[in-house]
């Protein structure tokens, strides 16, 4: 979805013609699987990390286009909002000192980004979901300006024919309705890269399935939308319902949501992209000029635009990617489970984690998805995205387990011996899997201590919003000095 677009209205020829193309685009998909060579060399990691900016009094500042303007740096894009903004790392290889290249370079960007945030009266936030975000901020007009989201939005409200509705049952519970897409704004993600060969994508991307719930216990930081205490991580429910275009007869038929988790183990990428044609249809229809089959026979690598746009507006937690970089076809397993924040080092931890864990289950001769079966894995996602680090979720062998405590006993020895395998450094392999052991041990992540925070200020005499308010201020304190969250001293009542 990073492709520019420009405002226009879709006729049924544009649709008809687009679908066209795109099957064209999955059949010359299909052919190279079987005789293109990708890179995979020396398999490359990205990062792409969604922010947001707030005001003195902790409110959303919607200033990101004054921001883009001062610091001229191309790493740093838009996002949906105004208060939104998204940073770019340099892709690299997590050999050695990878992982604390990826550290200092975001730590400088975001330091750079927050000096000048300063000079518009804002401040760099790190967090699944702004807290201080009401309903009246969550509006159309507060969309950022570049042309595709306005296009994406009324696509998708198009498409669902109806006001969107939110209805999230947590602790407390959120119901509301929409007339655009929003309130999706106010979550902020991680997104994790992973460069995959052809034949392994498929072990990467169900181990990654597998584990995206240990993943959002573990880094759940998003307990408040709207002034509400919902899930520990309730950016989940939030995208899944923003992003729905199905009103509630199309649900009840069973049509798949375009935010998703999938339905089944794969034993290809190509299986992913199939189904995102076949159940989907277009949200942009938008076609390139490129001939995708004549490219190929003339010994050119294919770009397929339209595969790769529409792709781009099929939400899967682990989405497949194509892409083609210096003129090399290369796929990635695009992990999007993780939240913003707390803190860099926080980040960086669960990223580590990721990394590593993944490869090692990737690789066994007797894999974990062999043994889950896959409508267990989506329960634990949404399990582990309502309860947090204090979730409990079935693992094979083990029967139903407090996620910490496989962690602990299971799954962070995978993790030391998958960044073993990628070279990573030992000592800084220590530091960042030492944060996730320590999380665990002390059942602190960053939702953890909002919740304690917002009760203890609640406690005090505050009320809700003065309370978020408040947390928020102490967040922010606490992320400028990179400590890890399960170090943060908790606030107490006097």
């Amino acid at each position: 979805m990073g492709k520019e677009v420009t405002p226009l209205a879709f006729s049924r020829a544009d649709r008809a013609r687009y679908r066209l193309k795109v099957r064209r685009c999955l059949d010359v998909f299909a052919l190279m699987l079987d005789a293109f060579g990708f890179d995979t060399e020396r398999p490359m990691t990205g990062l792409e990390l969604e922010l947001d900016l707030i005001d003195a009094e902790a409110e959303p500042a919607m200033r990101n286009a004054e921001l883009l303007a001062n610091l001229a740096d191309p790493s740093f894009q838009t996002e949906l909002g105004q208060f939104n903004l998204e940073l770019n790392a340099r892709p690299r290889l997590i050999e050695g000192n990878g992982l604390a290249d990826y550290e200092r370079d975001l730590a400088e960007s975001l330091a750079r980004a927050d000096d000048r945030a300063g000079k518009l009266d804002a401040k760099i936030l790190l967090i699944g979901i702004l807290p201080t975000l009401t309903p009246a901020h969550a509006v159309l007009e507060n969309l950022s300006a570049n042309p595709r989201y306005r296009l994406l939005n009324e696509q998708i409200v198009a498409a669902r024919g109806e006001d969107i509705s939110l209805d999230i049952r947590g602790v407390e519970r959120l119901q509301a309705t929409t007339d655009s897409i929003a309130p999706e704004a106010a979550g902020a993600a991680v997104q994790c890269h992973l460069q995959v060969a052809p034949e392994d994508f498929a072990a990467y991307w169900n181990a990654s399935q597998a584990i995206a719930a240990v993943q959002v216990a573990l880094g759940a930081n998003s307990p408040y939308l709207f002034g509400r205490q919902l899930w520990a991580e309730t950016r989940i429910a939030l995208f899944e319902q923003s992003t729905d275009t199905r009103p509630d007869e199309l649900k009840a038929q069973g049509v798949r949501p375009r935010a998703w988790f999938g339905e089944r183990w794969i034993a290809s990428i190509f299986d992913l992209f199939e189904e995102n044609v076949r159940y989907f249809p277009p949200l942009l229809p938008i076609c390139d000029e490129e001939d995708p089959v004549e490219v190929l026979h003339a010994g050119s690598v294919p770009t397929l635009g339209e595969l790769r746009l529409h792709n781009g507006t099929v939400y899967r937690w682990n989405r497949p990617v194509y892409d083609v970089m210096d003129g090399r076809p290369h796929l990635r397993v695009e992990n999007r489970v993780l939240p913003s924040g707390p803190t860099v080092a926080d980040m960086m931890a669960n990223i580590a984690f990721y990394f590593g864990l993944v490869r090692t289950l990737a690789e066994e001769d007797r894999p974990i998805w062999s043994q889950l079966t896959f409508s267990a894995a989506e329960e634990n996602f949404h399990t582990a995205s309502r309860q947090g680090i204090g979730a409990r979720v079935f693992w094979p062998r083990l029967g139903e387990v407090k996620a910490t405590d496989l962690v602990l006993e299971w799954l962070l020895p995978k993790a030391y011996e998958g960044l073993d395998r990628y070279g990573v450094h030992g000592p800084l392999r220590d530091r960042l899997l030492g944060i996730i052991e320590q999380r665990c041990l002390t059942g602190r992540n960053g939702a953890v201590w909002q919740v304690e925070t917002v009760q203890a200020e609640e406690g005090r005499g505050l009320d809700r919003p003065a309370a978020l308010r408040a947390m928020l201020q102490r967040y922010v304190e606490h992320q400028r000095s990179n400590q890890p969250v399960h170090t943060w001293d908790p606030v107490t009542i006097a």
